[in-house]
This record gives C-alpha cells, structure tokens and sequence, in this order.
C-alpha cells in the first residue's frame, strides 16, 4: 500500500508523516489489496471553497471531499490499483475542533479516515448508511489510538 501525501499549503505546520501512517492503518484494516495507492492533499480554506463550488456546487469551504477513481475490484491484478483522492482543509478542521471540544488532531485523523472510507464505498445519504458510516470510523480510530 502507497500513501502519498502533499500539502498545497507553505509553509506546511502539520507533520505529514502522521496521515501516511494513519491512511495505511486503515487501509491494512480494510483489507485494502497491497497493490492500493491513496492520495491525500492538505489544502488552505481558499482552495478548499473552490474545490467544494467546483464539485459540489456548494459556496464556501468544507472540511474534507473524496475523489474516487477505480474501483478496486475491477482492477488488473498486474497495475497498482488507484482508490482516489482525500482532500482536507486543516483550518476548518481546526474551526470544528473548537466548536467540539475535541482536539485538532483528532479531528484531521477523523477526517482522514471519513475520507478513506467514501473511497471504499461507505456513504451517509441515509441514516442507517450514517449509523454504519459513523460506526466504522470510531471502531478504526479506537483500534488506532490502542495500537499507537
């Protein structure tokens, strides 16, 4: 599995290593094929709102999109299979974190993991969707916490 982190951002506080470490946390506990890559971009508000308009038609910044690109069950056993892009905006994760009272940190590695998991196909249209979208997410970020 391949991580491949890049801040759009300069300078870049964050230490990046700690996503590609996290990604590949979840990707293993997934059962991600070892052929996978994953992309993850750390943005600045501005581009996020841009991203966000782009995509989604929805004005203003948002805290993390996924891009998808192959599904990895269709994909040749011969080429690395590519599950997409998590983009994240740190600054309004740092917004949520105050409004939570939760610490920054954990809320970029919930975002990270939210981000990975609508990659694999979890979605949360519906409310039974969301129980099991929300559920996923606090049981990796548990088994991450107790393995670190």
């Amino acid at each position: 599995m391949q991580v491949r982190v890049a801040s759009h951002r300069d300078p870049e506080p964050l230490a990046l290593d700690a996503f590609e470490r996290l990604g590949e946390f979840v990707l293993r506990l997934e059962e991600v094929p070892d052929a996978a890559e994953l992309s993850v971009a750390v943005v600045g508000t501005e581009e996020m709102a841009h991203l966000n308009e782009q995509y989604r038609g929805i004005s203003g910044p948002t805290d993390v999109l996924s891009f998808g690109c192959d599904d990895p069950c269709a994909a040749d056993s011969d080429e690395p299979i590519t599950l997409g892009d998590v983009i994240i905006a740190p600054e309004v994760a740092e917004k949520q974190a105050a409004e939570l009272g939760t610490t920054v940190e954990s809320e970029l590695n919930l975002l990270l993991v939210h981000g990975i998991l609508h990659l694999l196909g979890y979605e949360h249209d519906r409310d039974e969707a969301a129980a099991a979208m929300q559920a996923r997410e606090q049981l990796l970020l548990a088994a991450w916490v107790d393995q670190s």
